[in-house]
């Protein structure tokens, strides 16, 4: 197995790992397949992650003698919806699911979220694992388990709080990240210095130009910390109470903006997210 960094999330029960390193993807089936209560799984990606990592994915699954069944949704922020919900969901009642079926969901928080709520609703509820294939997705949606879609209303106004079984940060998976892609992501590592560990904050602003152009140690030391920081906020307040909402820092802006401009590519998540933040610091 290739060397990872584990970090926990530890909520009793439904506690699961955070696996983040190289080559992950490759070797899913060998972390995957202890969590398995059947040795078949259903594979929910997008049109744009399908022909870069799918492959990977697929091979690892056949070689361990894991069946798959996989669904490719369109791209993009416009899918999380109740149509995409729907059509996911009818996909998967006509293919069989049960109660001790697996979804795995290999993408963005796009198709981290959607297929998170589907899993969440389902039958009552099935198991989910992440493959989280953004920068974005690997240090926030993907660990926490928040699942959710846009409505005409605003952006996650309709979800669950289901916890993944466990969640596989692939760094690799970064190298085909479009340059955007990747500082929209790095608007919620800057997000995680900001809220309460200022020498992090520091590394940062050291380190941000060596990450941006593919520092792969770095990288992951960016990742683990970020993931670690959400997993004790997670951790002490699953539901957000109280001290989870500090994860919110620059998204109340943030999915406004989002809404704004419908959902679409004029303005990345995680972008909404950076102009959100500078926005809450102008207000402060």
């Amino acid at each position: 197995m290739s060397t990872h960094n584990t970090v926990s999330v530890d909520l009793g029960k439904r506690s699961y790992d955070v696996l983040v390193g190289e080559g992950l993807l490759a070797e899913a089936a060998q972390y995957i397949s202890p969590l398995l209560k059947q040795d078949r799984v259903f594979i929910v990606t997008d049109e744009h992650i399908a022909p870069l990592h799918l492959e990977f994915l697929e091979r690892s699954l056949c070689d361990s003698g894991i069946s798959f069944e996989t669904m490719v949704l369109p791209a993009g922020d416009r899918t999380k919806n109740f149509t995409h919900l729907r059509k996911l969901i009818d996909e998967l009642l006509t293919r069989k699911i049960e109660r001790s079926s697996t979804i795995v969901a290999l993408g963005g928080g796009v198709i981290g979220d959607l297929a998170g709520f589907a899993a969440s609703i389902t039958l009552r509820g099935i198991d989910y694992i992440q493959i989280p294939t953004t920068l974005l997705a690997q240090v926030d949606s993907s660990v926490g388990g928040k699942t959710a879609i846009n409505t005409e209303h605003g952006k996650n106004l309709v979800g669950m709080f289901h916890q993944p079984r466990l969640v596989l940060a692939d760094i690799t998976t970064l190298d085909t990240l479009p340059q955007r892609e990747f500082l929209a992501g790095y608007a919620e590592i800057v997000k995680y210095g900001l809220i309460n560990d200022p020498e992090f904050f520091g590394w940062l602003e050291g380190h941000g130009s060596t990450l941006r152009d593919g520092d792969r140690p770095g990288r992951i030391h960016a990742v683990v910390t970020s993931c670690r920081a959400k997993a004790e906020i997670v951790a002490a307040d699953e539901r957000e109470a109280g001290q989870r909402a500090l994860l919110n820092l620059g998204h109340t802006f943030g999915h406004a903006l989002d809404a704004e401009t419908g959902f679409s590519d004029m303005l990345l998540h995680g972008e909404g997210v950076a102009v959100g933040m500078s926005m809450a610091f102008g207000l402060s």
